[in-house]
């Protein structure tokens, strides 16, 4: 074998390996993204479900709020007719000279 076949046999050789490398190099890359990708599409799913929470949490809310309205309104009305049922007692005991 001559001189320059020995030659062109090496550098093949370090040519095959330098494209190995940079195979391996890019499927680490790639590997890389995909798993970038994954994790992304796990915070976008987190944060739909969060934001479908939010919306429960504020209808939950808003209910809450409406009967809390509601009992105080109803809290109200009883004390104006336990003030006017404690007027009316006084003036029958008042008139009857109790």
């Amino acid at each position: 074998m001559s001189e320059v076949d020995c030659m062109e046999k090496t550098s093949l050789a370090d040519a095959v390996k330098r494209l190995e490398t940079a195979v391996g190099h890019l499927e680490t890359a790639v590997q890389r993204r995909l798993d970038a990708d994954s994790s992304l599409n796990a915070l976008q799913d987190d944060l739909q479900r969060l934001g479908e929470d939010r919306s429960q949490l504020a209808a939950s809310l808003d209910q809450s709020e409406a009967r809390a309205s509601r009992l105080e309104e109803a809290n109200k009305d009883v004390s104006r007719r336990l003030v006017s049922a404690m007027e009316t007692i006084r003036s029958v005991l008042d008139a009857h000279g109790g």
